[in-house]
């Protein structure tokens, strides 16, 4: 007998769709296995492999059998060395109890707006923002409050911008830096400026997400917010992961730290969807945050080089204008001033994302177009590549901008 029931999604997840980056990557992946010369900038990966030191205290964690379940909470061995690094590196102070293990950093942010977020409550979102951060609101019962910061801000919020934005509604702010899409990161002035407004809304909760913590440039200094706001440290988590800075991107370690009750709230909801990351890879983690750490710094150079050899390419593009990062490994051109151009083939590019599919179609370069992020005017471009390939990119970009009309 035929089935003729229909499959009905839930409401929660009307407007999730699988990220559009992870579309781009996967649709770039497809053509180039189908031998298509295509050279994809979409996905935020280190091209590094995982440091030896690491990948041996993996092998080692197997050999002495730390295969069984792990702590819901993560292991207490990495809990510790994730207390140590905190204190090494930013000069804050948490127990073992204050600390989350999670399966990436992702998962601290989902768990964190699942465990807390009521009916109409607010997150305000600076925006651009990275793509996640407004389905985990909306699939968690919260309102995402977006808050425009456009290239006159820096891609930055202003204590002025957010004052106005804060309402008697609004649970948390989350705060990026430095940030995905546009790799802005925030000076110490800049984040006190945002502490003192609020100061005045003890309501308001806030995440951190300082992944790219590692990935700054120029003499740029990362510093965190509950470090030069010690009043607000009982409302604030600090999340950060292995991922970027130890390009451990597969591992899927990520790890948050904050008041105790928030972190057993967490702990709660994650021990109802994963319960704990993967005991080798947190061996990993281990060695990773304990183990040498000269190859982060020798990455970062890396990337500043490419960081100023595609920023140098694209200045010189006619129809495109871009702010040179302080860290991560993005870039986020606007393309603003090439939209209602016409293509070699006749089309009319209404928006950013047509001229990512033009960009695609052409030249058969994939780049995420701006709306990915809430800036439908720009693309984001990944330089975590070969020098060679943005060399190429470069040419075919600025081949692409030359061709419209």
């Amino acid at each position: 007998m035929k089935n003729t029931a229909k499959f009905r999604r839930a409401g929660r997840l009307a407007r999730v769709q699988v990220s559009e980056i992870v579309q781009i990557a996967e649709a770039a992946r497809e053509r180039r296995a189908a031998g298509e010369n295509v050279i994809g900038l979409g996905t935020g990966e280190p091209n590094f492999d995982t440091p030896q030191h690491v990948k041996d205290a993996a092998a080692q964690a197997m050999a002495d059998g730390d295969t069984k379940y792990p702590t819901n909470s993560g292991n207490l061995g990495l809990r510790e060395a994730i207390c140590r690094k905190f204190a090494r590196e930013n000069s804050l102070t948490f127990d073992v109890d204050q600390v989350i293990v999670s399966t990436g950093a992702k998962q601290v942010l989902f768990c964190a707006m699942l465990a807390t977020l009521e009916r109409n409550d607010e997150v305000v979102i600076p925006g651009p923002y990275w793509s996640s951060y407004i389905d985990m609101v909306e699939v968690c019962g919260g309102h995402s409050k977006v808050v425009g910061c456009g290239p006159d801000v820096g891609y930055k919020l202003t204590p002025e911008l957010l004052a106005e934005a804060l309402t008697p509604q609004t649970r948390w702010l989350l705060l990026n830096t430095p940030s995905n899409p546009t790799g802005a990161a925030y000076s110490a002035d800049e984040l006190q400026a945002l502490a003192a407004v609020l100061e005045h809304h003890p309501q308001v909760w806030i995440a951190t997400d300082e992944i790219y913590e590692h990935l700054v440039f120029d003499g740029f200094k990362h510093r965190s917010l509950p470090e030069l706001a010690p009043n607000l440290a009982d409302r604030c988590l600090v999340v950060n992961g292995v991922s970027k800075a130890y390009a451990m991107t597969g591992w899927r370690i990520g790890y948050g730290a904050g008041p105790e009750e928030l972190i057993s709230a967490l702990s709660a909801a994650q021990g109802q969807i994963t319960s704990g990351a993967c005991s080798i890879a947190q061996a990993a983690a281990v060695a990773a945050l304990d183990g040498p750490q000269e190859l982060v710094g020798e990455w970062c150079a890396s990337y500043s080089a490419r960081r100023d050899q595609i920023y140098a390419a694209i200045q010189g593009i006619s129809g495109l204008q871009c702010r040179k990062p302080e860290g991560a490994y993005y870039l986020f051109p606007n393309c603003a001033e090439l939209i209602g151009a016409v293509t070699p083939a006749g089309e009319t590019l209404a928006d950013g994302t047509d001229f990512c599919r033009y960009l695609l179609a052409a030249e058969n370069l994939a780049v995420v177009p701006g709306r990915a992020f809430g800036m439908a005017d720009h693309f984001r471009l990944s330089y975590a590549y070969e020098p060679d390939d943005l060399v190429e990119a470069a040419q075919r970009l600025a081949r692409a901008c030359a061709a419209l009309q």
